[in-house]
């Protein structure tokens, strides 16, 4: 596991697994969000994060947290070594990103730029749930089931499937990497 994507439908807890998954194995966490948009939500112009992703995934390690662009994600998916997609139940994306939206009045949202605009990227977040599990969760499920051969794949279907994997990696750690 070195370079690991991060990938599902918004508000399924990406982010939340990436963070824990970089502390656990040390490798470095980029997300993608924060590349695509500045403070206050500000688009980063395209150009620049298409040069910023593809250096990235020249790199030997890292983890990816989010979408990008269909363009972008497919890329990743060809260079990743172990691809992880959270594949929850549709009304829970929707629940979550309502949590994300009540807990964001008072903490900002993990994995969000400074600053970022809490309702306008929850309207934004509820306005892609049904297009990306219509659309992209298929095709999500099919790289899966045929990159399982040449990589690391795992496909989390609840929060007790992605706190078991969570635990599988830091009990595979080495002990002195867990200090």
């Amino acid at each position: 596991m070195k370079r690991v994507a991060i990938f599902g439908n918004a508000g399924g807890g990406k982010s939340t697994l990436a963070k824990r998954l970089a502390e656990i194995t040390r490798l470095p966490l980029h997300v993608l969000d924060k590349m695509q948009y500045g403070a206050g939500g500000v688009a980063v112009p395209h150009e620049a994060f298409l040069k910023a992703h593809a250096e990235l995934l020249r790199r030997d390690t890292w983890i990816i947290d989010g979408f990008g662009s269909v363009e972008t994600a497919w890329e990743r998916f060809a260079v990743a070594d172990t691809l992880i997609h959270i594949d929850l139940p549709l009304v829970t994306h929707y629940w979550w990103v309502t949590k994300r939206l009540i807990k964001g009045l008072y903490v900002a949202p993990e994995g969000w730029p400074q600053n970022s605009p809490l309702w306008r990227s929850t309207m934004s977040s509820y306005g892609v749930l049904l297009r990306c599990h219509r659309a992209l969760t298929p095709r999500y499920r099919q790289l899966v089931g045929d990159m399982a051969a040449a990589k690391q794949v795992y496909r989390l279907k609840s929060r007790a499937e992605i706190g078991a994997f969570l635990a599988s990696i830091d009990r595979a750690m080495p002990v002195e990497d867990n200090l």
